[in-house]
């Protein structure tokens, strides 16, 4: 069996991503699509590695967005023999509240991604090594970051 990733896992991967980070899944449930050695996440904000730091990453940020919606625009991969270089591009949209504010605020936005993927030597299935928020264009009336 060929251990090179395939196009359609790789969309699969970005697909469940993307849907357990709208609904806030469990940290169980997102952290089998992240390597658990030599994991970088590059976001605006910070630069995470290892798995315990997408820990505290993530358990910050979903007690800061909420009505989270990701859409897919673009993942395009360029697939070697033992990893995968991905470019991603996606629709983010997020409320977020500011204590006082009388109302939450929108954040639209598109951000164009690069990801490496490999494939777990444990699990058989892909997973992100690297994660790299490039840029962020905001939608015309979008809140800001």
């Amino acid at each position: 069996m060929s251990s090179m990733l395939t196009e359609s896992e790789i969309q699969t991967l970005a697909a469940d991503w993307y849907k357990k980070l709208d609904v806030h899944a469990p940290l169980v449930e997102i952290l089998p699509l992240l390597a658990d050695e030599g994991l970088e996440m590059v976001f605006p904000e910070a630069t995470v590695r290892g798995l315990a730091g997408f820990e505290g990453w993530y358990e910050r940020v979903i007690r800061i967005f909420f009505d989270e919606v990701h859409t897919l625009k673009l993942v395009s991969a360029e697939i070697g023999e033992d990893s995968a270089s991905v470019h991603v591009v996606v629709d983010w949209a997020a409320s977020v509240w500011s204590p006082p504010e009388a109302k939450s605020a929108r954040i639209m936005l598109d951000a164009d991604q690069t990801w490496v993927v490999k494939r777990s030597l444990t699990s058989g299935k892909p997973m992100i090594t690297s994660y790299t928020v490039n840029s962020l264009s905001y939608h015309e009336g979008s809140a800001k970051l």
